[in-house]
């Protein structure tokens, strides 16, 4: 009797240690969500124009996830997603070149029929011109009252003379 039940508890613990679809849909084991590859969306597709050169297309998908070194004029992009151990699902797409420009898409995703186009969220700003008529030593000597309203504020070296009135107001 004792035998058989130390035999049949090995058993039960084997099955349940084992089998991976038994602790998968255990209430309260978390399992990861796997993804690997590039994120294909459909909105990536559809920006996606016959003609376009390598580095439009690398710009909306991405480097592709396979550079196949015997078919340059190839890329191959691929998603696998695996949520929670459930099945996995996966979705190819390869882009054909001809000159340097985009000349077919075959896979999972086909290309929309309507053009969209993506609203920037980039804002521009204008910045009002910089009051660059003083120096900043004149700015300084301005706040204390020591330039005259007739001192021209564009001079140069060979017209730099000294303002006996600002030299007579210094303290030293």
């Amino acid at each position: 009797m004792r035998k058989s039940l130390f035999s049949l508890s090995l058993l039960t613990s084997l099955t349940l240690v084992s089998c991976s679809t038994i602790l998968n849909h255990l209430p309260g084991v978390y399992s990861i969500d796997i993804q690997q590859g590039n994120i294909i969306e459909q909105s990536m597709i559809d920006q996606l124009r016959p003609g376009m050169n390598k580095r439009q297309v690398q710009f909306i998908m991405g480097s592709p996830m396979m550079d196949d070194i015997y078919h340059k004029n190839r890329w191959d992009y691929l998603h696998s997603n695996q949520p929670s151990g459930e099945d996995r699902q996966q979705k190819q797409v390869s882009l054909f070149f001809e000159n340097d420009q985009i000349v077919g898409i075959q896979g999972d995703f086909k290309p929309g029929a309507i053009t969209q186009i993506k609203a920037s969220n980039e804002t521009t700003v204008d910045v009002p011109p910089r009051d660059l008529d003083k120096t900043l030593w004149e700015k300084i000597t301005g706040l204390f009252g020591f330039l005259d309203s007739n001192t021209t504020t564009k001079t140069t070296k060979s017209e730099v003379k000294p303002d006996q009135s600002i030299l007579d107001k210094l303290p030293f």
